[in-house]
Order: C-alpha cells, then structure tokens, then sequence
C-alpha cells in the first residue's frame, strides 16, 4: 500500500471560493468583505448538510491568515494556510459543540482567546453545530460575541438555526447555504469521476445526484462507494438501486399496472418475489410513494425538462409513466400516496412487517373502491339536494271551494262537524321533491274553512311560545289570498301581536304555509263577547315535543305575562282611572288575569 486511501469527500474538499458549487451569492458576499477589509467579528452559517458550512469557514479562515492576504486566492503553501488544511488548532480552531456544549467548555475557549494568534492575523473560532450549545455556555458566549478582541473571529455553523438564540443571531452576520443543484452535482461528479477514471454512465451520475437531495457530501460519499464496482463493466442506474436498495423503474411499474388492472393475486406475488429479493416493507412502501409521486408530477406538468429535473423518470420512462398516469385522476393519486403513507407509518410501528405490506397491497388493488373526494362531493351534494327538497305533505287536503254555490250546499257544509285536521308528516325522498305553490282560499269562504286554515296557519309557527300566543288569544276573521284580519279581546294583545318577534312570527307562518310573500295582516280589536266562546279548534298537540318544550319554554311565557302585567301597571299609574267602584275594577283584575286574584 502505497499510501493512506482519502475518501473523495475528503480529497475534493473545496480549497478556495472557486471550487464552492451552488454558493454563487455567499461567494460574492465574502468575496467582496474580503476586497473591501470589512471584516466582521461574527458570522453564522446556516443550511442543510454537506452544501459548503464548514468549508466556507476553512476558505474564509485561509483567506484572512495567509501570508499574501486578505486575498481571494490563498497560497495553500504558508504555515498558515498549512495547518488549516491540516487541521492544525494553531490560530484557526475547529470546535465540536455537539461534544464541548456546557457552559465550562465555553468558559474554556474565553479564557484563551486573549492570547494573540501564531502565524496568522486573525485567531478564528469555528464552532461547527453551535445549536447544541446548551442556554448556559450561550448566555456565556454573548458577551465576548458581541465585542471580542480585535484579532478574534467567531464562525458558528449549524443544520437547525432555529435552536440559535435570538440574542446570537442578531450578534453574527448569517448567511444561509441553500440545496445543491441536481445539474450542479452532475457536473461536479463527472469531473471527479474524469480525475478517478471512474468507469460510471451519465444516468447513473444522475441516480445519485438526486438520491443525494441536494447534499455534495452525500452524493462524493456515494459515487465512492458505487467506484469499486467500476473495475470491469460500467456502472449504471442498476447498480445504483441495487447498493440503494430500491426497487427498479420496471418492478414499479408492473406493480402499478396491476394496480390499475385492480389483480390482487398478481400485485401480492410481485411484492413477495421484491420481499425475497431482500427489500424490507418499509423500503418498499416508500419507493411506491415516490413512484406515484413523481407520476403526479408527469400528469400535470406539460414540461418535459422540468419533470426531468423534479423526478427520477428520464427520457426513456417518460411516455410510460405517462399513459400510467391517464389511468388515475389528480384525487386518486393523492389518495393513494396517502394510503401509502399510513401504511408505511403502521409498517414502522409493527412487528409483522410483511402483513401489513400485503394488506397495503391489497387497499391499492382495490382503489376505486375508496371514498374518494370527488365521489364524497358528489354524495354531498345529492344530500344537499334532497334536504332542500323535503317539504309538508298533509295526509288529509282541505279542499276550500268558493262561496258561490247553491243553498243546499252551503247548508250541509255548515251542518258539517268540524273535522280537526291530521298530524302532518314529513315525508323526505331519495330523489328531491319540487316545491309546489300551495292552493290559497278564495277571497270569501266560510267559517269552517276559515277556522281550519287558521289550524294549518297556527301549525306553521315554529315558536311554541308564539304558536300559544295566538292559539288561545287570537280569533281568524278573514283569511284569504288578499288579505288576513286577526282579533284579538284586548288592545295590549293587538300591540304585542302587531310588533316584534311575534307580528314577525305569524308573518313566517302565512308566507311558509300560503306561500304568499309579504302577506298583508290586519291586526285588530275583536268583539269581547267572541272570544267567550270556544268556536275555533285548539291545535293538535304533539305529546313528545310539548314534553321537551315545556320545561324550555314556560320561564318565557312567565316573563312575558309579567311584561304585559308591568305595562298595565305603568299604564294605569300614568293615567289613573276615575270613579270606578271596586266591583268593576275587580271584574277587570279577574278578566285580565283569566280569574286568578293576585294576593
């Protein structure tokens, strides 16, 4: 052996800002401090693994301390620049703060950083994941971050800048490091793989440049590891899913064809022969999520370099995914990767792993069966449709004929007894019943007709309050299409009923019932001698709702007899009666609290 093997990582480190991949703003923002020696005292790099942190640190470090700096270009060759490359903790130190977070290691570094740098200009601090610093070693460091010595230099580094104190973010200039491109990577590993003479295809470097999710680290980790394969064939985007362990382009989509063909005994004996392969449930799982993921991005992107660029599918897979994907809608594509998500979380969480792939299986083979949203809207919708559709239908009609008939006629319909009408029923359909205008009486009818469609009127008061209100205190005197008189015994009663809730409650019921909109409604003051009488039939009462409403609605009619007992009273205190003997006045306590004496 002829020396120590360093892996690629390692050995194509980025040495100068030229060789920073996918960092074009970072790089012209340092660059420019350094042309223009505005240094500041703090800086805080932020953003996902292997994107450049730690190495923009170690370029900014040999910037400042080489012997030709500030310079953009350091020679790599002075001790400055050596023991950085070497990571020599001379004037540049490098600190685990995943290792070193309590506040006596923090209490360490402050103790040493009075002392003047080496070799160098500058005695630079980088903290690699200074997130894990725990409040005590921050609280420690904030003082010393905010004004360091001249000579000092803190970088902190960090994958979660949201665990950073506010208080150390707003000391550092922060730079955030954003995902590597999968055009930039290719690039970058062509060029190594030139270097290494790494026998690998195109396509293959394009496997691992996505599999690397825009990390440079991860995907110089992979190729390195893919590299020894390359001895005697070239490698291609086989070999890649096979180290991966993901399942190929054309396993998936056989298992999408049977899925669609809705075949459960095909569908479960390819997932047993890719279970035999060696591929776990869960990896399984998740490379069909991706699959129906990247097929929705086929169905609606119309822009082929763009779904090259989004997914995994390259030109060759591109038509068939494509007339998979016009066998799905949008919603059931969406519904089967949430399917398959819950399964992969139930397929975690278990120990029989591979029955609960079986059962995934199965769900999907029988996906159009699942309640999908549109189907749930459409259902939705016909509910909607039917509940607005149910409407009265009365058993027993009231048929209303005009007056002019002959005498015989008219005298046996006044001979008639009354005929209390039946209990309405709501009768609701499957299919949504048309509303249809309801017959109103003729301008003239008789007082049978008169006193039942003041029933049906009175039932259409959905108060309880109310319906009682007009039940046992108001007398119909006319109702017709034209125009409907009710009395009532007492002027209190006519100015109740003519105003509020209740004048408001009895228009609902004749517009509900005699569907006539803005009904014009007499109120007026009856004849007193009528209403000793009981000549209009009460209405028919339901035992089970005047059960519950009871107990609901008796401190109502309580409060309102007490309101129409305060008005009189005021009323008769504002004009006092004259010359009125006690008999009558009696007489009229008694008659207005229906011949209860108050003691």
């Amino acid at each position: 052996m002829d020396s120590k093997y360093i892996p690629l990582y390692r050995k194509y480190r980025p040495q100068t800002f030229h060789d920073l991949i996918g960092q074009e703003n970072i790089v012209h923002a340092l660059s420019n401090a350094i042309k223009l020696n505005r240094i500041s005292h703090a800086y805080l790099l932020c953003g996902p693994r292997g994107t450049g942190k730690t190495s923009s640190a170690r370029i900014l470090a040999k910037s400042l301390n080489c012997k030709e700096g500030p310079t953009l270009t350091p020679c790599g060759k002075c001790p400055a620049c050596l023991d950085i490359m070497n990571s020599v903790p001379v004037d540049v130190i490098e600190i685990d703060a995943a290792s070193n977070r309590s506040v006596e290691d923090t209490q360490a570094i402050l103790e040493k950083i009075q002392y003047v740098p080496v070799n160098g200009r500058y005695k630079i601090y980088v903290i690699d994941e200074v997130h894990m610093l725990s409040n005590h070693a921050f609280n420690a460091l904030l003082k010393t971050l905010e004004e360091p010595p001249e000579n000092v230099i803190f970088i902190l580094a960090t994958t979660e800048p949201h665990k950073v104190l506010d208080t150390i973010i707003s000391r550092c200039q922060r730079f955030d490091f954003r995902r590597i491109t999968t055009d930039d990577i290719v690039k970058r590993l062509e060029y190594i793989s030139e270097q290494e003479n790494i026998n690998i295809s195109k396509e293959a470097l394009f496997t691992i440049a996505k599999n690397a999710q825009g990390g440079m680290r991860d995907a110089l980790a992979l190729l390195d590891q893919i590299s020894v394969l390359g001895a005697n064939k070239k490698i291609d985007t086989s070999d890649i899913n096979e180290l991966l362990g993901k399942i190929s382009y054309d396993t998936l989509s056989l298992i999408t064809n049977e899925i669609i063909e809705s075949d459960c005994s095909k569908s479960i004996q390819l997932i047993d022969d890719i279970y035999s392969k060696g591929n776990e449930p869960v990896q399984i799982v998740t490379n069909l999520i991706q699959y129906f993921r990247d097929m929705m991005i086929v169905k609606n992107c119309s822009d082929k370099e763009l779904v090259y660029t989004l997914t995994q599918i390259n030109e060759v897979n591109y038509n068939r995914t494509k007339t998979q994907a016009q066998s799905f809608t949008v919603s059931e594509i969406i519904q089967i990767i949430d399917r398959l998500s819950y399964y992969a979380t139930q397929i975690k969480d278990t120990t029989n792993k591979y029955l609960w792939l079986e059962l995934c299986i199965i769900d999907l083979t029988n996906y159009k069966n699942l309640p999908s949203a549109e189907n749930l809207q459409k259902r939705i919708e016909q509910l909607e449709a039917q509940i607005s559709g149910v409407k009265p239908v009365i058993k027993q009609e009231i048929n209303i004929e005009p007056i002019a008939k002959s005498a015989p006629q008219k005298q046996k319909e006044q001979d008639r007894p009354i005929e209390k009408p039946q209990k309405e029923e709501i009768v609701r359909s499957e299919e949504t019943v048309k509303p249809e205008k309801i017959e109103t009486v003729p301008s003239q009818s008789t007082t049978s007709d008169i006193h039942k469609l003041w029933v049906s009127i009175l039932q259409s008061i959905e108060s309880p309050p109310n319906r009682a209100f007009f039940s046992n205190l108001a007398r119909p005197v006319e109702i017709s299409d034209k125009k409907i008189v009710i009395a009532f015994s007492k002027e209190m009663f006519v100015k109740q009923a003519s105003e509020g809730s209740k004048h408001q409650a009895v228009v609902e019921a004749v517009s509900k019932y005699m569907n006539i909109q803005n009904p014009d409604i007499e109120i007026i003051l009856g004849d007193k001698a009528d209403f000793t009488k009981n000549t209009v039939p009460q209405v028919p009462a339901n035992p089970i709702k005047q059960k519950q409403e009871e107990e609901q609605d008796i401190k109502k009619q309580e409060e309102e007899e007490y309101q129409t007992y305060k008005e009189v009273k005021a009323e008769e205190e504002k004009n006092p009666p004259v010359n009125i003997d006690t008999s009558s006045q009696a007489a009229m306590v008694k008659e207005l609290f229906d011949g209860k004496f108050i003691s």
